[in-house]
Order: structure tokens, then sequence, then C-alpha cells
């Protein structure tokens, strides 16, 4: 029996998954029961009219959600997908004067599906952009005079850095593709 592991009772196959700092952790279980079903008095009738007692089959696909939840913020690093981000983007306006279309962006894109916030603190851009990305935040939108005059966004990735400005069509279809 392995640290952190339920009670025995009969042959299982565990899932390991090791985190980024090598340690093994139990996920996943399938494990055949003799005892629990006598225990719980629970009976079948076979063939022969005899009562039986079943052989429970015990499974924890994930192990305990706390647990997987753990090994994935640990295994990206705080870093999650952006399917699972709680916060898909960040909308920095340069000052508040693009407060309105700041506004205007985050409409269309919950009007979209995505989660996104607008960071309307009285800061630098430089400080604004430092946060998101300690925040680990999958895209940073900038809106300033010459996005708003051309009604797009200047989109900072944190996987692939700069890429440039765009218009929100195009930004939703690298978001969300399909």
């Amino acid at each position: 029996e392995n640290k952190g592991e339920g009670a025995f009772y009969g042959p299982k196959i565990d899932f390991n998954v090791k985190d980024s700092l090598g340690r093994s952790w139990q996920l996943g279980t399938v494990q055949l029961d003799f005892a629990m079903a006598e225990r719980l008095e629970a009976v079948y009738i076979d063939q022969k009219g005899k009562k039986q007692h079943p052989v429970i089959i015990h499974r924890a696909i994930l192990g305990s959600i706390e647990r997987f939840i753990a090994v994935l913020l640990e295994h990206t690093a705080g870093a999650l997908p952006v399917w699972l981000s709680p916060i898909q983007a960040q909308i920095l306006p340069v000052s508040d004067k693009f407060l309105d279309y700041a506004r205007e962006v985050e409409k269309k894109l919950k009007e979209a599906g995505l989660r996104v916030e607008i960071n309307d603190r009285n800061e630098t851009l430089g400080k604004k952009i430092r946060s998101g990305k300690k925040e680990k935040i999958p895209y940073l939108l900038v809106v300033g005079p010459k996005e708003e005059k051309a009604q797009t966004v200047s989109v900072e990735s944190r996987e692939k850095g700069d890429l440039g400005q765009m218009e929100l069509d195009k930004f939703l279809g690298r978001v969300r593709p399909g």
C-alpha cells in the first residue's frame, strides 16, 4: 500500500503521474473489491438459485478532483490552457480615455463566450502588462488611440508573444478555433 491510498479490498490498477518536480502521484485507480459486498450484505441469486456476493468494481478515473487540479497546476506552473483559464483575456486600456472602447471590446468578447476583464487600475501600461503576465492570463489586449480608431486590439499572447494589431473577429477565431 502506498502513502495516500485508500484501503485494500482486492487487486487494482493505479494510474500514476509525475509532476514537474518528478514526484509521483496516484490519480486514477480501478479496483476489484471482494470484501465490501459481504459487509454491505449485497447479494444476487445465481443460476443455481444460491445467494452470492457480487464483486464490486471501484473506480476513480481522476482520483480526487483536488489532487488532479493540484497536479495540473503544478504541471502547468499555473499557466492553464486557454479553455480552462478563469480569465482568458484581459483588456488593457493605455489610459482612462480608452475605457469606453475597452468596455465595447469587453462586451463583444463576453457575448462571444469569452471570460474577460478590464484592467482599469491607474498604472502604466508596462505595469499592467507585467501584472497580466504574472497572473498567467493567456491573452492581453491593449487598447489605445490607434486600436480605437481602427476598431482593433493589440494582442500579446502568453505563448507566442506580440501578435500585433488585429480585428476582434480574427482574435476570436484564434481563441475559439472552429
